[in-house]
C-alpha cells in the first residue's frame, strides 16, 4: 500500500512539473549526470543528444531506468552509491541534474561541492527540488512529519532548505525561481541552474 501511495504521489507530481522539466533540461548536452532518478529518469527531456549517468541507490529501480533509456535511444549506465561521494573523477560531466533528489541525500552541502567537483568549467547543474516553506504553519507541519514522511519516501526531508544550500555552494551563477504546486507538505519548490 506504501508503494501504491507513493507512485500516485510522485505521478501527481511528475504530471504538474512536465512543461518545466523541458524547459530546465532541453538546452543540456553531452554527458550527462542525474543524481537520484527513481522511477523518473529525465531521458524524455532532452532535446538534444546525451550521454547518461545515473547515480541511484536504490537496485529496485535499475531495470526500469535502462528499459526506459533503452527507448529513447540514450547510452546510459549506472552506478550504484547511497553517499555523497560521486565515484567520478574532477571534471567528468558537462551537466549535472537533480530532479526532487537533493532532501534525500545524507549531506547536501557535500553532495553539491561534489557536483561543483565533477562538473567541467563551465558546466551546468540543473535542479528542480521542493524546499522548506517560509511560512510558519507550513514549516511546522513539515518537521511534525518529518520522521513518517523519511519512512515513507524513501528519504525524503519534506524541511529540508535545499535552495540556501544550492546558493551557498560556490557555484559561479545561480539562477532559480521559486514555484507552486498542489501538493502536500512538499512545497514550494525551486526550479533553475548553477554554473561552475
Amino acid at each position: 500500500m506504501q508503494h501504491r501511495l507513493l507512485a500516485r504521489l510522485d505521478d501527481a507530481c511528475e504530471r504538474a512539473v512536465a512543461e518545466r522539466k523541458r524547459s530546465l533540461l532541453g538546452r543540456l548536452h553531452g554527458d550527462v549526470l542525474e543524481i537520484g532518478p527513481g522511477g523518473y529518469p529525465s531521458f524524455g527531456y532532452f532535446r538534444r543528444a546525451v550521454r547518461w549517468w545515473g547515480i541511484e541507490p536504490n537496485l529496485n529501480h535499475y531495470a526500469s531506468i535502462l528499459a526506459a533509456a533503452a527507448r529513447v535511444g540514450i547510452p546510459a549506465e549506472i552506478v550504484e552509491s547511497s553517499g555523497c561521494a560521486l565515484p567520478f573523477r574532477d571534471s567528468s560531466f558537462d551537466a549535472v541534474v537533480s530532479l526532487f533528489a537533493l532532501c534525500t541525500v545524507p549531506d547536501p552541502p557535500v553532495m553539491l561541492s561534489e557536483i561543483r567537483r565533477v562538473l567541467r568549467p563551465g558546466g551546468v547543474f540543473a535542479f528542480m527540488e521542493h524546499v522548506a516553506a517560509s511560512d510558519f504553519p507550513t514549516r511546522m507541519l513539515q518537521k511534525a512529519v518529518r520522521p513518517i514522511w523519511i519512512r515513507f519516501a524513501e528519504g525524503c526531508r519534506p524541511d529540508c532548505d535545499t535552495g540556501s544550500a544550492i546558493a551557498a555552494a560556490g557555484f559561479t551563477d545561480v539562477q532559480f525561481e521559486s514555484f507552486h504546486i498542489a501538493v502536500p507538505i512538499i512545497h514550494p519548490h525551486l526550479s533553475g541552474i548553477a554554473r561552475k
